[in-house]
């Protein structure tokens, strides 16, 4: 079966079970959420409009029973595509996200987080009956406890300038122009979920080239941001409409691949040695290594190993002592040597060692 970049039709689980272990990196998956809503029960806003929520039949199940019955044969499957190291992301309401993290751990997934999507504009609670339902849950799951998953750390910390990225993430829901609308300009999914959810669950959890699962398409966002961050997709979806639509979505989606889509912050440094540098002649043996005090130690070897006070010792010891400190430290965050007369880092220096590994000049 032809399965990459496109939109399988049909029954998410009878279709997954035709396509071949072990195919992809990562999935993400919106699932029913089985909102549980009573027959014949109506919603109305303050000023007594009818609010159009979620009661489309994909969200209907006779019972709880049936929907964890549901569930696990889907999780089972998307379990049996992962590659071992491949991760899941799903996403549910107070309604379900219980059964779904209990079923995910019966299967066999390891829980890496839990992940609040906070709704800068959520749905009112009409009635004041309970407090306003503002966010959702998303698990992140690795296949397995032994899973060597993709996390890109710097490339989150870069989009939280600079700061660590927690596990509260706060969007608005998708509205306007994003959402898409049927051919009587009415919404076509009740529960499209934003791009901006998905860019940065795609961002941290996957590699460029990465194949991504969704086995809930809907309206085809997770293909649709995979396309545009130079991913690969494969969309499960049954309901003709939604992939009417959502195909044409797709072909109107470019890739629009940068630093973040290549996850440059998150690139690995070449490893280089000292002697490497010094046979290249980036360092001179008997040359001064400077802190920020003015203390001096000299390079001894072409090994790195510097002589400070009388004591010739590794230069990350040596480094460690001009510092007053008792353990280790990394001596290129804090010793420099003179180039021009001016101090210029060693790791400055390095790295233009690795640059010249690169590009050659």
């Amino acid at each position: 079966m032809d399965f990459i970049n496109k939109i399988i039709v049909g029954d998410t689980i009878e279709k997954m079970r035709e396509l071949p272990d072990k195919s992809f990196d990562f999935c993400f998956a919106d699932p029913p959420y089985f909102m549980q809503i009573e027959e014949g029960k109506k919603l109305f806003r303050v000023e007594g409009t009818e609010f159009d929520g979620c009661d489309d039949d994909w969200d209907k199940f006779s019972s709880m029973d049936s929907y964890k019955e549901f569930t696990k044969n889907w999780l089972y499957e998307v379990r049996r595509l992962l590659k071992d190291d491949g991760t899941i992301c799903v996403i549910s309401g107070m309604q379900s996200i219980y059964e779904i993290g209990s079923i995910l751990r019966e299967l066999g997934y390891w829980v890496i987080n839990d992940i609040i999507w906070k709704k800068s504009n959520p749905t009112p609670n009409f009635g004041g009956t309970r407090l306003n339902n503002s966010h959702e849950t998303l698990i992140w799951a690795a296949k397995s406890k032994k899973s060597k998953f993709t996390f890109n750390y710097k490339t989150g910390k870069f989009l939280n300038n600079g700061k660590q990225m927690g596990s509260i993430w706060e969007f608005p829901v998708c509205s306007g122009n994003e959402r898409l609308k049927d051919d009587e300009d009415k919404k076509l999914h009740s529960t499209q979920k934003p791009e901006a959810l998905l860019y940065r669950i795609i961002a941290l959890f996957t590699k460029k080239s990465d194949l991504v699962l969704d086995p809930f398409g809907g309206t085809m966002t997770t293909g649709a941001v995979a396309k545009k961050m130079g991913r690969n997709f494969t969309m499960i979806e049954r309901d003709e409409k939604y992939v009417k639509y959502g195909q044409i979505r797709l072909d109107n989606t470019n890739a629009e691949v940068g630093d973040v889509e290549n996850a440059v912050f998150d690139i690995k440094p070449i490893k280089v040695t000292m002697k490497e540098m010094v046979e290249a002649g980036y360092y001179q043996v008997g040359e001064e290594f400077v802190n920020k005090k003015g203390e001096i130690a000299i390079l001894a070897d072409e090994n790195g190993k510097l002589t400070y006070k009388g004591s010739t010792k590794s230069m990350h010891e040596i480094a460690a002592e001009m510092m007053g400190q008792t353990r280790r430290v990394n001596a290129f965050d804090y010793l420099y040597v003179r180039r021009d007369n001016a101090l210029i880092s060693i790791n400055e220096i390095r790295e233009k060692y690795r640059n010249y590994l690169v590009r050659g000049n």
